[in-house]
């Protein structure tokens, strides 16, 4: 069966798909449906689409961008750029109120940050007083963002207590959101810019970017979320990426397309190089792709990490339970229907983009397929 057949087999699930599947320079492409439910727009290879949580992995990036300039050290205290968190409080017992709390034992330092062990996030359990106030404040990762600057998002965040003491427990997607207003702040440009002029331009990701210009919206899919009538449209090609939002999400805010996706994953299979130019250190580009979790870590995250790691921004496969499981592949799913990984073994990259909402933090089937497909 070829890709194109496995992505037409769910078919009546999607209104369309772009899948790519690199070893080296041989590429299979597959390109099916359409880029709206109506059926008026057809998919293209370069289609851009929402890819949520994919962010994550590039802004990570950006980080080791400036710990390889000597800007940051992974050891630092976030607090040098970021004092709204200078003196954060912990929740006594994770299940505890909000006001009992205590001193954070160290700063969160910017490994706290990539590894996802800054005190901050999201947990298994979403009611926990502490995560349900970091909901309240900074809203659902799966909903719009707020309109708050990054400034005000940042003190916003600072009124909340942490879940764990700094480097203690592994808690979703928080982490990122702080990388991107770090990036800023290091920098002194904003987090759009920095990623254009030191990731975007140099590796050719032309249609990636924190909004769609209005060249480029006939190439914009819709998204969607499925209900029990159908598919909801929940935004359209002239909808929130029309224009750069107030809070660039590290998070999940970026747009992009396949082949931008594949020249990411080929920049971190060449071990941060991008022809004859070096961006990152292969040392940097390794300590993204390793498992920096411990078992117990691992088991708390499971919800969302599927019994696998975490490097910088992204899983770690660490066992081999299913076919497309390979110690040491890097990547991660984005909750608009997502999912891009790295073979740093086999020198394997792949790339999967729909545009229908997931419905939970688990893969979906055809994931699960089209990954088996990869491994074959």
């Amino acid at each position: 069966m070829m890709l194109t057949e496995l992505l037409k087999q769910h078919a009546a699930d999607l209104p369309g798909a772009v899948a790519l599947i690199a070893h080296g320079d041989q590429v299979e492409a597959a390109v099916v449906g359409s880029a709206d439910a109506g059926g008026t727009v057809p998919m293209a290879r370069d289609s851009v689409f929402r890819i949520a949580s994919l962010t994550k992995p590039i802004v990570a990036a950006a980080v080791m961008l400036l710990v390889d300039d000597g800007e940051l050290a992974l050891d630092d205290p976030i607090a040098r750029w970021l004092p709204e968190l200078t003196s954060p409080v912990v929740v006594r017992t994770p299940a505890g109120p909000v006001d009992d709390v205590v001193p954070a034992v160290r700063p969160i330092t910017v490994a706290d940050l990539l590894t996802f062990r800054c005190g901050y996030g999201f947990a298994a359990d979403m009611t926990l007083p502490a995560v349900d106030l970091l909901l309240q404040v900074l809203g659902h990762p799966a909903a719009p963002p707020g309109n708050l600057a990054p400034d005000e998002w940042l003190a916003a965040l600072a009124q909340v207590p942490l879940l764990h003491q700094p480097g203690e427990g592994w808690l979703y997607g928080t982490g990122s959101a702080i990388q991107g207003v770090l990036i800023a702040r290091v920098s002194g440009r904003p987090l759009p810019e920095f990623l254009a002029e030191r990731l975007f331009e140099p590796l050719g990701m032309a249609d990636t970017g924190f909004a769609v210009p209005t060249a480029a919206l006939g190439r914009f899919t819709s998204a969607y979320r499925r209900g029990e009538e159908g598919l909801r449209l929940v935004d359209a090609p002239e909808g929130r990426w029309s224009v750069v939002p107030p809070f660039p999400s590290g998070a999940a805010g970026l747009v992009s397309t396949a082949d931008d996706l594949l020249a990411f994953a080929r920049f971190l299979l060449a071990e941060g190089t991008v022809g004859d130019h070096r961006l990152l250190t292969p040392e940097s580009v390794h300590r993204m792709t390793t498992d920096h979790l411990t078992p117990a870590q691992r088991e708390a995250g499971r919800m969302f990490l599927q019994g696998q790691g975490w490097g910088y921004g992204g899983s770690v496969d660490v066992e081999a339970k299913e076919p497309w499981e390979v110690p040491g592949r890097y990547g991660w799913i984005g909750g608009a229907g997502t999912a891009w990984h790295v073979v740093p073994a086999t020198g394997t990259a792949t790339v999967l983009l729909t545009q229908v909402e997931m419905t939970g933090p688990a893969p979906t089937p055809l994931m699960h397929e089209f990954w088996t497909y990869a491994a074959k």
